[in-house]
């Protein structure tokens, strides 16, 4: 029985040791804070010198309303920069950095 057990712990430590970190998705609820129409939504991890496809596609954000994002892209990090276009020329393109794994919720604000 004891060399059971020692075999079972072994293969235990030998799967933890061996298996890669799976990356998660990373869900969050964006709000629009703002009185402006929120065109675009792009992310990209901090250090990627380039944004990722528009989050929005199709849609956009109306002010006031919410949307639950979800960032799918394979990757097992948590800091990403953002970036928020807004329709029209009253607000400026915003930019700001966040930790997604932890960031439950998000409100852009003028």
């Amino acid at each position: 029985m004891k060399k059971f057990n020692a075999a079972l712990v072994a293969t235990a430590v030998a799967l933890c040791v061996s298996t890669p970190a799976l990356a998660e998705d990373l869900v969050f609820t964006l709000k629009n804070g703002t009185h402006s129409v929120l065109n675009n939504f792009y992310t990209s991890p901090v250090g990627v010198n380039a944004w990722e496809d528009d989050v929005f596609g199709d849609q956009v954000l109306e002010p006031g309303e919410s949307m639950e994002i979800t960032i799918a892209d394979g990757r097992s990090v948590c800091d990403y920069d953002m970036r928020f276009e807004f329709q029209g020329d009253e607000l400026d393109t915003t930019i700001d950095t966040q930790n997604l794994c932890e960031l439950g919720e998000y409100t852009i604000h003028e």
